[in-house]
């Protein structure tokens, strides 16, 4: 069966009331490809807002984080439930900033999958590599550590999304040659078939997240291995109607 193109974006710490209903209703009024799974992750503050704003039908809100606990005495962070509790399907978890700015390390990250999925929460899972390894050669390693955490703990991965997120391209300008994304999105599900099987492996979807925008994402079209995007800031703007369609 082959796999449903799917499109997150990360707002990140991004965004107004007013900014987010101006992007959601861009999202409700255009014409949106009925293949690509849609899902918009603004901050938390604004996950219900933004939730109770969406008409488009394949369009989904998720969040940027979760913590590994119901609830109690966890000051400023969200739970699973409350998530869900709001409208969100999603959550993104293992982003490179969160591994970088808030030391959450590979255990932290798959500590976090688990308890979302058991929960009911699907999981855009972020994986990737620094400047500093990409140049030492080692980002399979670096990939397949960040997976292997995450396999320990999760047997289910129907509800995961892997994103990809070569670090060195988030921000800075460079992106990744499709070539070189469809590389290594076939080495993760050959991990992943290795790991996993054949059939999780071919109905995982890998998701490229290193600066995608409206005129890169079609040159990525043909590229067997690479199943949507995780866009960050270009989700704010007109063109990720144009990623979100760039598979049509």
């Amino acid at each position: 069966m082959a796999r449903q193109f799917f499109v997150g974006g990360n707002f990140k710490l991004n965004g107004s009331k007013a900014s987010i209903k101006e992007i959601v209703e861009r999202l409700n009024n255009a014409q949106l490809s009925k293949n690509t799974e849609v899902a918009i992750c603004p901050p938390a503050i604004y996950l219900d807002y933004a939730a109770s704003l969406v008409t488009a039908p394949t369009v989904s809100v998720g969040a940027q984080n979760s913590y590994t606990k119901a609830s109690g005495a966890f000051t400023g962070e969200n739970s699973v439930e409350m998530i869900k509790d709001v409208g969100a399907k999603w959550v993104i978890l293992g982003h490179s900033e969160r591994r970088t700015y808030f030391h959450e390390d590979d255990k932290i990250v798959a500590d976090k999958t688990k308890f979302a999925l058991d929960s009911g929460l699907g999981v855009i899972l972020c994986i990737g590599e620094t400047l500093e390894e990409k140049k030492a050669g080692i980002t399979l390693d670096v990939v397949k550590r960040q997976l292997d955490a995450v396999i320990a703990e999760v047997k289910d991965w129907t509800n995961v999304v892997i994103a990809y997120e070569p670090v060195w391209a988030i921000g800075t300008g460079l992106a990744a040659t499709p070539e070189d994304a469809q590389e290594i999105h076939a080495s993760i599900r050959e991990y992943l078939v290795a790991k996993l099987g054949a059939s999780v492996a071919a109905a995982t979807r890998i998701l490229y997240g290193g600066s995608a925008n409206g005129s890169n994402a079609v040159t990525f079209k043909d590229k067997a291995d690479v199943d949507g995007f995780l866009v960050g800031g270009a989700s704010l703007k007109p063109e990720f109607v144009d990623i979100i369609n760039s598979r049509d």
